[in-house]
């Protein structure tokens, strides 16, 4: 007795009793072909009802082709008793379909005649639901398994779990040597990281050091040369504000000029425009004259126009009428010629197709034959199939236990793993913390090179302050000498006298020459207060007579830029007025004291030997800047009030 199985599935089923609420449960379903040889071939159609959760649970029917026959006149079948286990497979498999919606559309039911399944026979029903009513598609009469049934089925179950167990065990020996293998491999590979990653830390430090140092000495070359270039471009910035400042000049020149050119074109337009309107309404005048005879001469034209549509209506027609019938002839003799051609066609046509139908019929009987022999083939193929499909499903139940024992080994696993990584982890916050060491480093460089910069800057300003001190009190020293001599002067009430090698006069409006230096070679008079800068309060007072009341006079001096061959250029001086409060007069200089004078020759073309004379090195400055304040000293009563 050979037993093929079709189906084996565990499906929900509704369960249904007298007296008792309906419930689910699930039942497996094997469904097997039995064919037996002795005394007679035949076919059996054996289906088992069981339970996972209950070992007791089982139900038989076996169906076989009488049985069959009953049961297909009493349920009105349509089926052989061949294609019913495939047709009946195919029930439940909608079954399975439809199992997880809320309203399934096919349902499997069990109706038993008891509330409790207590060995009793029990029916299988394969209901489809429409909104009409529940069609029963098929129902079939369950037996209970008696007890040497129940003990042959747990002992086949016995069986297979024996056989499971077996090959789950040689399975698992050989997991366990792999994985053993793995780990010791495993472990040698993270004691050699291990000594990797020690040297490239050892080699990381000495790479940071040399770079840190080459870097700073990358920085302070870099900021001598960005100190140089500032003041290379400073100095071209003010050459180009001056060239801009003169281009900006000569362009509102030119177009002062422009306005006054256009204002005239404009005064001349406005003349045309006038006669221009005058004109205008002149032609308009005549062009109303114009269009009137316009009108009239496109009305003439429009009549001629549509006698001539006309007649060319009627031309156009005729010579359709013409073009028509020359190519119904041409068209009438070229049918004829193409009909006598159409018959010889189809004479050879027909030649033609006899021998194609001949040489079908041949590969009709061919191909027949060939069909007959692919059914045979194709029936035994379905045979076999259904075998593999049976050794498949009992393979994926190994697969399953062996999966589950997997998962074990598997989390064994994933929590070295978990250790390798909180190393790596470790591995990467030294090297952020190393890198963050590094770039506090750089910034406190940063810090240190601007504070020298400042350091630097304000060094230079105290030694500019200090040599600007010295040559302030220079000057204050050389004012006041020249002050006594000029007092001693006007007591005398000579026209001019000379003091050491100097020569000084009074002008005729009662203002002090400026003193000349023969002596030096400079014959053209020079104005000591026009070369300084500004001058302390605290010097004001030192070396005057103090027999001599003397009003103060305030100075404003400027000193121009010094060219580069070292020549002194033109120089400019104003005088403020403050007023005498003790008398309440008005001591200071008068407004036309501060115009220009042709007379006067300005500082220009001194040589360098002469500034740098014996005579006034303890008096010019060594510096030459830009004098914005006002020195304050003593003058005598020479001036006029």
């Amino acid at each position: 007795m050979a037993a093929e199985g079709l189906f084996n599935r565990a499906l929900s089923v509704r369960l249904r009793g007298p007296g008792c609420q309906e419930r689910r449960l699930d039942v497996r379903v094997n469904i097997e072909l039995l064919s037996i040889s002795n005394p007679v071939h035949r076919k059996d159609l054996a289906v088992r009802l069981t339970n996972d959760a209950d070992p007791f649970f089982l139900y038989n029917l076996v169906i076989s082709e009488e049985d069959f026959q009953s049961l297909k006149s009493q349920q009105g079948l349509l089926v052989d008793f061949s294609a019913f286990p495939q047709k009946f497979i195919d029930l439940l498999q909608q079954c399975i379909h439809e199992q997880n919606k809320d309203i399934p559309r096919f349902l499997l039911q069990l109706v038993s005649s008891t509330s409790d399944l207590d060995h009793t026979p029990v029916s299988l029903n394969i209901v489809e639901t429409n909104p009409f009513k529940h069609l029963t598609h098929l129902s079939l009469k369950f037996l209970p398994g008696n007890d040497a049934e129940i003990k042959k089925f747990l002992a086949n179950c016995l069986k297979c779990l024996k056989e499971d167990k077996m090959i789950l065990e040689e399975k698992l020996k050989k997991t366990e040597e792999d994985l053993t293998r793995q780990l010791s491999y495993t472990q040698q590979s993270l004691s050699e990281k291990s000594r990797e990653l020690d040297k490239l830390k050892n080699e990381w430090t000495s790479y940071t050091a040399a770079l840190t140092n080459k870097h700073t000495q990358e920085l302070t070359n870099e900021k001598e040369r960005t100190l140089q270039a500032q003041a290379q471009y400073q100095q071209q910035h003010e050459q180009q504000k001056k060239e801009l400042e003169s281009l900006h000049q000569k362009s509102i020149q030119q177009l002062q000029n422009r306005l006054s050119e256009l204002e005239v074109i404009n005064k001349d337009l406005t003349e045309r425009r006038y006669k221009g309107d005058s004109t205008v309404r002149e032609l308009k005048a005549k062009l109303s004259g114009v269009d009137d005879e316009c009108q009239r001469a496109k009305q003439e034209v429009l009549s001629l126009r549509r006698e001539n549509t006309t007649l060319d209506a009627e031309c156009h027609e005729k010579e359709k009428l013409i073009n028509q019938l020359q190519t119904r002839v041409a068209v009438l003799e070229q049918e004829i010629k193409d009909k006598d051609q159409l018959v010889v066609r189809t004479k050879e046509v027909l030649d033609a197709t006899q021998e194609q139908k001949v040489i079908l019929e041949e590969n009709t009987e061919k191909k027949q034959s060939h069909i007959e022999k692919l059914e045979t083939t194709i029936r035994s193929l379905s045979s076999e199939l259904l075998k593999a499909n049976e050794i498949i499903k009992k393979l994926q139940g190994d697969l399953k236990t062996l999966m589950s024992k997997l998962k074990l080994k598997n989390t064994v696993t994933i929590q070295q793993e978990k250790l390798l990584a909180e190393k790596e982890e470790r591995l990467q916050k030294e090297q952020r913390e190393l890198q963050e060491t590094g770039q506090s480093l750089r910034m406190k460089e940063q810090e240190v090179c601007k504070l020298q910069e400042q350091l630097e800057a304000t060094i230079q300003k105290l030694e500019e302050s200090k040599q600007l001190l010295k040559t302030n009190e220079n000057v204050i020293t050389w004012l006041n000498k020249q002050l006594n001599e000029v007092q001693m002067t006007k007591k005398m009430d000579t026209p001019t006298s000379t003091h050491g090698g100097a020569r000084t006069a009074i002008s005729p409006h009662g203002m002090l020459d400026r003193p000349s230096f023969p002596s030096l070679g400079i014959n053209h008079p020079f104005s000591p207060l026009y070369a300084f800068q500004k001058f302390p309060e605290q010097a004001r007072n030192k070396n005057i007579n103090p027999q001599c009341p003397v009003p103060k006079i305030q100075f404003n001096t400027q000193l121009s830029k010094m060219d580069q061959h070292s020549d002194v250029q033109t120089v400019t001086a104003t005088t403020s007025h403050p007023a005498n409060k003790e008398n309440g007069e008005n001591l200071g200089l008068e407004s036309k004291y501060f115009k220009k004078k042709d007379d006067s020759i300005p500082l220009r073309g001194l040589s360098q030997n002469t500034l740098n004379s014996e005579y006034l090195k303890p008096y010019l400055p060594t510096k030459v800047q830009p004098l914005p304040t006002a020195a304050v000293t003593t003058a005598s009563a020479y001036f006029p009030g």
